[in-house]
């Protein structure tokens, strides 16, 4: 195979205590995203030009298959954006950087929850760098900001397969649950 579902960086119930469940990372990781790696792989096999790209070129070139290749990225991201330890609020370079460009983490984070519940449809709440300036950003469906010259520091995933399982139509209950899992050396290391 081309390409391979990167391993979660952390266990299917580590978020429980976060208020995501076991079954709806479950049901997200491999189901969802597996699904896109399935896919793209099958792409690859009828045009190996494909395999031999990284994630990141299918992405950047919009290629045949950017809504696969970026779904697989954008849902890396986002795992990596989470973590059991996770929540509060930045500190260092993070924090300063969210001081800088929003005022306070207070209205970054309302801006933020404000694209993530209010998104209408499927896509993504991106928190992105643009030059020296951070900024909330949305994608639809499989929108990725690399596509567009952004560079992601922290996303939210605003797809009803997120959280559907646990909160069904109540997507502003999941995104508050979200800021509980924010994994901020993560996002810090993005900057």
């Amino acid at each position: 195979m081309a390409f391979t579902l990167p391993p979660l960086p952390w266990s299917l119930d580590a978020l429980v205590g976060k208020g995501i469940s076991k079954e709806q990372v479950d049901f997200h990781y491999n189901k969802h995203h597996a699904g896109y790696v399935t896919k793209l792989n099958a792409a690859a096999e009828k045009d190996k030009d494909l395999a031999s790209k990284t994630i990141e070129q299918l992405i950047t070139e919009k290629s045949s298959v950017y809504n696969l290749a970026a779904q697989i990225w954008n849902h890396t991201f986002y795992w990596n954006c989470m973590s059991p330890n996770g929540g509060g609020e930045p500190t260092g370079a993070i924090a300063d950087a969210i001081n800088k460009s929003f005022g306070s983490f207070d209205s970054m984070k309302e801006e933020f929850s404000a694209a993530a519940a209010g998104h209408f449809g499927s896509g993504w709440a991106w928190l992105v760098k643009d030059g020296d300036k951070l900024k909330v950003h949305q994608t639809h469906d499989a929108g990725c900001p690399l596509s567009e010259g952004l560079k992601p520091v922290l996303t939210c995933d605003v797809w009803e397969h997120a959280f559907y399982i646990d909160y069904r139509n109540d997507k502003a209950a999941y995104v508050k649950s979200f800021w509980n899992t924010v994994n901020w050396d993560f996002v810090s290391s993005q900057l």
